[in-house]
């Protein structure tokens, strides 16, 4: 992890197009402001961990769903055959 002191008004600049500059100190809280390009998406992390969470809940209800389908398919064709 790279950590670097900002102070009121500074500027960083990530990959050539995403700055983030410090807005406001207050106490332990600051304001960051980020300008990026409408492409990127950005998260507060724990945002973020909701939703990968909530893609992998969805991920697995469709493996379930995809081997219900699978064993319905067997079925059928096993009815077929007789």
């Amino acid at each position: 992890m790279l950590v670097l002191s900002r102070k009121k008004g500074e500027t960083l600049v990530i990959d050539n197009n995403i700055e983030l500059t410090i807005l406001e100190v207050d106490g332990e809280n600051i304001k960051l402001g980020i300008n990026a390009p409408q492409n990127i998406k950005i998260y507060r992390k724990e945002i973020y961990e909701e939703i990968q969470k909530a893609n992998q809940e969805a991920l697995q209800s469709q493996k379930i769903n995809n081997n219900e389908l699978l064993q319905l398919l067997k079925s059928k064709d096993q009815q077929k055959k007789r």
